[in-house]
């Protein structure tokens, strides 16, 4: 038997249970019978009886039916704060957006800005000084002598505002129109009555 230094027979027994050896028997000359080879499955060590498993669940333990009960409690929670988080996620997004625009046209202003946004902010609070009364006054005034003072300042933009909300106003007024027309047209009302009669 082979001895390495510093271990023990015992340890040196262990050590070769677990190494794979091959071992040849020894054969005689005179006796050359071959026996037919083994299969796998006849031998009783490796023949595997047939059995039926069937899978069962196991038995849920306290941990997992107070995780249970805390999710069915959770869950409308969670389904209300994902519905809520898709309605306002645009618009949190566009407000991002807005500040971040206003971020770089400040950082870069037009020529003159900062003087002509301070022209029509006094006219506002010149305008609150004038409104002395009613509350009416107090919004009139201030918001009309800043929009005053800023077409002044921004007539391309105060004139596109304005044909936008013209347009706005008038389609308005057109579709109120007809609403009201087909209310009060007599033909209308004895179109109905007849129509009414026939049925």
């Amino acid at each position: 038997m082979l001895k390495v230094k510093g271990t023990s027979p015992r340890a040196m027994a262990r050590a070769m249970a677990i190494l794979p050896v091959t071992v040849f028997a020894a054969t005689n000359d005179r006796h050359t019978t071959t026996v037919p080879p083994l299969k796998q499955d006849d031998l009783s060590l490796y023949s595997v009886p047939q059995q039926k498993l069937r899978y069962e669940e196991p038995e849920a333990g306290q941990l997992e039916e107070s995780v249970a009960t805390l999710r069915k409690l959770v869950e409308p929670y969670a389904a209300w704060w994902q519905d809520t988080y898709s309605r306002v996620k645009p618009k949190i997004q566009g407000v991002v957006q807005l500040s971040s625009d206003t971020y770089a046209f400040l950082k870069n202003p037009p020529k003159d800005l900062y003087p002509r946004v301070g022209i029509i902010g006094f006219t506002g609070i010149l305008g609150l000084f004038l409104a002395r009364g009613s509350r009416i006054k107090r919004i009139v005034y201030p918001a009309g002598l800043m929009a005053l003072s800023a077409s002044l300042y921004f007539p391309e933009k105060t004139a596109a505002l304005v044909k936008s909300t013209g347009e706005s106003v008038y389609d308005c007024a057109v579709q109120s129109y007809s609403v009201v027309e087909k209310m009060l047209s007599p033909e209308s009302k004895t179109k109905n009555n007849d129509s009414e009669t026939k049925r």
